[in-house]
């Protein structure tokens, strides 16, 4: 087998990281060891509380039940928006892209603010409260953003289906989780054609009696159905709708939101992600992981409907008081340099994506990637499935210049964020090698009995021994499904259903 290059720290990394190989190992061993001291810290540290908690971790693997921060109350539109009015206010908080390459807005914090807090007054209008579920159907415009945290703003649920999904899709997740409102664009926008999304959800709303209103944020002009007393245009809500809400005060363990997963038995699973514990996560995984600094340009290539735009667009990133990108096009329109002119034009700092992108855009030459100005750029990342080494080489190299490290990140929606990763500053990297667990995270690899397999390197299925604060909490409406498919297998630990081997390294 040949032997994988390995690409040490630079000096220059180092110097700007926030972590280093030492303190990783001190704090990663104190996370594991001091479970609560360490999370106690970091709570305070990166997260915004209305009242302290009264317990840091409480839990039951067989019975399926975790609890963090338990008595803690929060709210996270206060932790994405107004923690940062007073300081960065006017600085950009979502820069959005559109398709066409020669549109694009930006929202500073406070106009976000302002935005979040005249929409979630809108959905009180209309008759939202805390606990309802609503269903977010929309391409990747700022106000897929703007409904996902005036939802959190008053304590809704927010569901968000990725604008790819068919009808039928929608129709199943409105069903499975009782939604009483959907929020829709008129249409999309993807490599310059319009996509009939409220066509879509018109259909899907036929065979779901429960919905009173669908929202509509007019994105094209197009010509659309319209029913009167059902649907409302998103603009005209916000007409006369006041720039204040207070923010309704959550429980640590109070649902965030609900992501369906596709089950493999062919019911989607809705996967519940409460308060506290995610923001956390979110909030110090996207800092650590991201070499996140102050006047960084972020920009994640995901779509909000998937988790890692949960995540790693709107709840990271604007928590930590971020410019986070939104793009709204594909990478190949209108030709495969969209990506790197879009680096160019906003002078990316931090460039998130996913392998399948990377590798086509690879195939269609280097000439596209050389005939933009990437100097900006300091870190790269990936995410969705294992990147193969040819394609790390290229991206590191080609986009990198040679000089920016690659976060290799492994995570599931289950995982609510990243859980094995480099950390720029602490991992020599390995091409196609997510290298070590994030802080708290503790792997484990088992045989199909069970039993732990030791020594290196090694093959086997992957547990996790104990839980983190992002993990997920339950599946909406089936918490039996979540005890036999997570924790029934290797009975006191997690299985997050993947196969991992570990080298000679460790």
């Amino acid at each position: 087998m040949a032997i994988k290059k390995i690409y040490k720290v630079t000096d220059e990394v180092a110097a700007r990281a926030h972590i280093n190989k030492e303190l990783y190992d001190a704090e990663y061993k104190r996370s594991i060891e001091d479970t609560d001291g360490f999370w106690n810290e970091k709570a305070k540290e990166f997260v915004t509380w209305s009242k302290e908690w009264d317990t840091t971790v409480e839990y039951d693997f067989p019975k399926g039940e975790i609890k963090w921060f338990k008595g803690g109350k929060l709210n996270v539109s206060v932790n994405c928006l107004d923690r940062h009015l007073e300081t960065r206010g006017d600085q950009p908080a979502i820069i959005w892209e559109s398709d066409d390459p020669e549109v694009d807005k930006t929202y500073t914090y406070k106009e976000l603010h302002a935005e979040v807090c005249k929409f979630a007054n809108g959905l009180k209008s209309l008759g939202v409260n805390k606990g309802d579920r609503v269903c977010i159907y929309m391409p990747m415009v700022a106000e897929a953003a703007i409904a996902m945290l005036a939802c959190a703003r008053i304590g809704a649920v927010h569901l968000v289906v990725f604008g790819g999904f068919s009808a039928d899709a929608l129709k199943d997740r409105i069903a499975d989780s009782e939604t009483a409102l959907v929020i829709v664009t008129d249409e999309s926008m993807r490599g310059g054609k319009a996509v009939p999304l409220k066509t879509n959800a018109d259909r899907a709303l036929e065979s779901c009696p429960l919905v009173k209103n669908m929202v509509v944020v007019k994105r094209t002009g197009g010509d659309i159905a319209w029913k009167e007393g059902r649907d409302v245009w998103y603009h005209e809500l916000l007409e006369n709708a006041s720039e204040e809400c207070p923010a309704e005060e959550m429980d640590s363990e109070d649902p965030l939101f609900i992501l369906y997963t596709s089950g493999s038995t062919g019911k989607p699973k809705g996967v519940v992600h409460t308060t506290g514990g995610y923001l956390l996560h979110a909030t110090m995984s996207h800092k650590y992981v991201f070499d996140y600094h102050d006047g960084d340009v972020y920009w994640c290539t995901a779509d909000v409907g998937w988790v890692t735009g949960h995540t790693y667009i709107v709840y990271g990133p604007l928590a930590n008081g971020a410019r986070t990108l939104m793009f709204e096009g594909v990478p190949t329109y209108p030709d495969a340099s969209r990506f790197w002119k879009v680096v160019e034009k906003h002078k990316v700092n931090i460039f998130y994506t996913a392998p399948t992108a990377i590798r086509a855009l690879m195939a269609k030459g280097d000439s596209y990637v050389e005939a933009c100005d990437l100097s900006s750029l300091r870190l790269l990342g990936s995410v969705g499935e294992p990147i193969n080494p040819e394609a790390w080489e290229w991206y590191y190299h080609k986009v990198g210049g040679g000089h920016c490290p690659i976060v290799d990140t492994w995570w599931q929606t289950e995982t609510g964020g990243i859980l094995m990763t480099p950390l720029p500053g602490a991992t020599d990297l390995k091409p196609g090698s997510a290298m070590q667990p994030f802080f708290g995270v503790e792997f484990g690899l088992v045989d199909n009995e069970g039993s732990e397999v030791t020594g290196n390197p090694a093959e086997g299925i992957l547990v996790i021994k104990k839980p983190w604060p992002g993990m997920f909490r339950t599946l909406f409406g089936d918490h039996q499904r979540y005890i036999d498919t997570y924790f029934a297998n290797y009975p006191g630990l997690y299985f997050p259903g993947d196969g991992a081997r570990r080298d000679e390294d460790g």
